[in-house]
């Protein structure tokens, strides 16, 4: 293999359909979503951020939407085109546990934070500022990852399709989100998003139905099989149990794996983006909503990768393959053009295209949540905390459209400088769980664990992060006899890294705390208001109000009790507090009885999830060495579509069924005022 020469990808499409889709596509958009949002607005009451208005459907839909990120689409193709049928699963596992088990946190959010506007805010309340700091950074770290991801998989595949230049691509893929995250703020957000996962579907079942129904080049799963099989003995896998492409017996799908499910919890953990749609969503529906979400979101990678990915692996020797008659290059696989590569077997120009507009809906979708994201750490949490206190709430939305703005360019920037130093999507995927891992289990714990010390989040996010690097390098040199910057993007280096820094950050940050308790009773965290949630008491003398802030006067603390007092500090941590809503004890008892009772439901929901997708599935028939059967492989490719079905209903038709009422009002109120 080391003889083996490789071809260019040959661009199916027009320079031009590459502009037109980035260009064209996104202001149309951009456009349509500002119209929706503006008769929100008029017919109702509305704001567009404010925080518990939508339904458990919509923040479903938001979350398949952001979690789709490029390296979904394409870094699953990959997979199953490398390892075969387990690198789908392991890809869909590595990110479906976390959003189910992110669902216990978004209802400790609820009950322990409920008016936090970012996961930030709550550190400051908490700790301070020495760990709001350390937080920050790896917020701001992971945004940065996640944007790198998203442009240079989305630049790649539009390169590779219409060779549009690479540099255009990411300048111009952050412009049209901007626009409509400025003027539309959250709420545009959701929309587009439900918008953006009813193009995914369509295209997903598009893709399904040529490749396994009425394909000349596949038409069958029988035929799929078949040239899978002769793909086994032509170029057999390394690690799989006979070099099949239809095993989980695959010991890089196996590793594979374990650098997904790390690089997932840092991705969800660590992201802004999750938080803000736990905020985002009514109390009692919050968990249900991410059940839902990660339920709905294994079927992408895994129906799409199943499909797209094998597919491309049995189409190599076709003639209309890209790069016939060679496969693809590692480079062009690292890029993650396996699924385009097969889509333009599949269906020509047609299939060009619409894995075009799938890649750009999905960097679309999942930037727009990155933006609003990025924007709320600013605004909220250095703006407002650093520079200025007081600011009104109209102030704090000004900052974060300048932020975005500047956000948007920057994006296009980060993009570059990565691609100049021959960084690709298959980098920063496995160096995603190396670098934010450490921080995953001290923030999960910030919200939901009461004996959780300062000392011991600083142990376990430094320490870890430490230990990671270190097992990253010596990991990297051992296996892989050179610390180069390829081979710290090897599976094997990432894993050593990623959970190093994973369990150790874990294991410190429980025994420090251990060794001299909290005991937390998050009175302060349940203090801290949305600006948009507070009433208007502009006339009290006793406290002033601008645009939602609010804030108590000086002498008016010697008339609260002692314990509303104590929450003066945290005013002076520009944490918004409402003097009559400073004792935990009044907080509605039944709601947070319910909310108890959600947490429970999400522990044992995601438990259950997480043994049977992890264990009970893929391990046994790793051992056995089982190769799947033409029976059983007709199987497995009918549990991706019906799972797939069942994901589309559930993204598509459910938004629509609990917003009915609304939609009603709306398209009977734009009649009457055209009238």
């Amino acid at each position: 293999m080391s003889d083996q020469t490789y071809s260019e990808f040959k661009p199916l499409l027009d320079q031009s359909v590459g502009y037109g889709v980035v260009v064209g596509v996104g202001f149309f958009f951009a456009f349509v979503m500002l119209v929706l949002t503006t008769l929100q607005r008029k017919f109702f009451r509305f704001s567009p951020s404010s925080s518990e208005e939508f339904t458990p459907g919509l923040v479903c839909c938001g979350i398949v939407s952001a979690w789709t990120w490029s390296a979904t689409l394409l870094q699953s193709s990959t997979a199953a085109y490398t390892f075969g049928v387990s690198g789908p699963w392991w890809y869909g596992v590595g990110g479906t546990i976390q959003v189910a088990m992110f669902g216990m946190v978004a209802s400790k959010v609820k009950m322990n934070a409920n008016g936090a506007h970012t996961f930030l805010e709550i550190a400051k309340a908490r700790f301070g500022t020495g760990v709001h700091l350390l937080f920050t950074f790896y917020g701001f770290l992971c945004v940065l990852i996640v944007c790198g991801s998203l442009l240079l998989g989305g630049a790649a595949t539009v390169n590779a399709l219409t060779g549009m230049n690479i540099i255009a691509a990411c300048f111009l893929l952050p412009i049209g989100i901007a626009v409509y995250v400025i003027f539309g703020g959250l709420r545009a957000t959701f929309i587009c998003d439900w918008s953006h996962t009813i193009i995914l579907f369509v295209i997903i079942y598009t893709f399904i139905f040529r490749a396994y129904g009425t394909s000349p080049e596949l038409g069958s799963v029988s035929r799929l099989y078949e040239l899978l099989q002769q793909a086994s003995a032509e170029t057999p896998v390394v690690g799989n149990h006979d070099g099949s492409y239809m095993t989980m017996k695959s010991n890089q799908g196996l590793v594979f794996g374990a650098a997904t499910i790390v690089s997932g919890f840092a991705g969800v953990f660590c992201d802004q983006g999750y938080w803000q749609r736990a905020i985002a969503s009514h109390p009692q529906s919050t968990t249900k909503a991410y059940m839902l979400g990660g339920l709905s979101w294994f079927a992408v990678p895994w129906a799409f990768a199943s499909c797209m990915g094998l597919s491309a692996r049995a189409l190599v020797n076709n003639p209309k393959f890209p790069t016939y008659p060679s496969p693809l290059s590692p480079d062009q696989s690292s890029a993650g053009l396996a699924a385009p590569a097969a889509a333009s077997v599949l269906m020509g120009k047609g299939g060009a295209v619409a894995v075009l507009l799938v890649v750009f809906m999905a960097v679309t979708s999942a930037a727009s949540a990155e933006l609003i994201g990025v924007s709320s750490l600013f605004s909220y949490d250095i703006y407002r905390t650093y520079f200025r206190p007081r600011a009104t709430g109209e102030e704090i939305v000004r900052a974060s459209h300048y932020f975005i703005c500047f956000w948007a360019v920057w994006m296009g920037c980060w993009a570059t400088i990565l691609n100049a130093g021959n960084i690709d999507l298959g980098w920063l995927f496995y160096v995603q769980g190396v670098i934010l891992s450490p921080a995953v289990i001290p923030i999960a714990l910030t919200i939901s664990w009461s004996k959780l010390t300062e000392a011991g989040v600083f142990c376990g996010a430094v320490g870890g992060a430490v230990l990671g690097m270190i097992a990253w390098m010596i990991g990297c040199w051992k296996i892989y006899g050179a610390i180069t910057i390829p081979n710290l993007a090897e599976p094997y280096s990432a894993v050593c890294s990623g959970l190093t820094g994973l369990l150790f950050s874990g294991l410190l940050t429980v025994v420090v705390s251990l060794l001299k308790p909290a005991n937390f009773d998050f009175a302060a965290t349940r203090a801290i208001k949305t600006l948009d949630a507070l009433p208007d008491t502009s006339s009290d003398h006793d406290v002033e109000c601008s645009d939602g802030a609010v804030n108590v006067k000086d002498g008016a603390s010697d008339r609260l009790d002692g314990k509303q007092s104590s929450h003066l500090k945290d005013i002076e941590k520009n944490v918004e507090v409402h003097a009559s809503e400073a004792h935990p004890e009044n907080l509605d008892n039944a709601e947070m009885a319910t909310l108890e009772r959600v947490f429970k439901k999400a522990l044992i929901y995601s438990s259950i999830l997480t043994f049977i997708v992890v264990i009970l599935v893929p391990i046994p028939m790793f051992f056995s060495q089982y190769v799947f059967s033409e029976r059983f492989f007709t199987f497995w490719i009918a549990c991706t579509i019906i799972w797939a079905l069942c994901s589309g209903t559930f993204c598509i038709i459910l938004p629509l069924v609990e917003s009915r009422h609304e939609m009603v009002f709306i398209l009977r109120e734009t009649y009457r005022a055209l009238r």
